[in-house]
């Protein structure tokens, strides 16, 4: 169980910086929740990870979530983080508390349809490729708001916030650059839609840039290697 031991000191560990680095930042460590990426780790990993503390994780392949989770007793929340094909879509409504990972109206539409016929409400986010990168999934930040604006239309569907993946560089203005953008759309949305009380996260910041994230305001980190350790 050696494993299980160094996931849940990691977490722990973890989240005391998480404090520290929120505390620095005018911040208080509690608006900031979470995502283990648990993709690619056994349950051995995320019961470890719980027993720390941890109560959301993050998937990114519906079919290896499905056989991860299936009979699993779960007393913590999963996210799908990973881009989700649309013949994918039943699977991952029935499964997710969250699809993190929206990159298109047509998607938004497809899993609206889905969740109504799974009489459930699914929360989304829309999922924004700030840094304009061709090879990215992700809307792009000139038609976010639009696309926004028709997704808190739609009936079965939570619209809840906005996520976006850095660039992957080391210079810290390009990564921070990216993060403010984010925070920008989610500003103006929200200031458009007073009435969408439930448009509220805004997910940004991985392992290697969560702490720029935290300082441009994020509400929801997805953290992998810093909790399970390198794959």
């Amino acid at each position: 169980m050696a494993g299980d031991t160094s996931v849940s000191r990691n977490c722990r560990e973890f989240m005391a910086r998480l404090e520290e680095v929120a505390a620095r930042c005018g911040r208080n460590s509690a608006e900031i929740t979470v995502v283990a990426v648990s993709k690619t780790r056994p349950l051995s990993d995320i019961k470890a990870a719980v027993a720390a503390g941890m109560s959301l994780f993050g998937e990114s392949k519906v079919q290896e979530a499905q056989n991860k989770f299936a009979g699993a007793v779960r007393d913590y929340r999963l996210h799908m983080i990973g881009h989700l094909q649309t013949n994918k879509v039943k699977a991952a409504v029935d499964l997710f508390d969250m699809i993190e990972s929206v990159d298109s109206l047509k998607l938004a539409r497809a899993i609206d349809d889905e969740a109504a016929r799974q009489e459930k409400i699914i929360s989304i986010l829309l999922e924004v490729n700030c840094s304009r990168e061709p090879q990215k999934y992700g809307l792009q930040p000139e038609e976010t708001e639009r696309i926004a604006a028709e997704v808190m239309k739609f009936k079965s569907v939570r619209l809840n916030g906005l996520m976006t993946v850095a660039p992957f560089v080391d210079t810290e203005s390009i990564i921070r650059a990216s993060f403010v953008e984010l925070r920008g759309l989610f500003d103006s949305i929200r200031a458009g839609h007073p009435e969408a009380t439930d448009f509220s996260q805004i997910s940004m910041g991985m392992t290697d840039d969560w702490e720029i994230a935290v300082a441009e305001g994020t509400t929801m980190i997805r953290i992998g290697r810093a909790l399970f350790g390198e794959r």
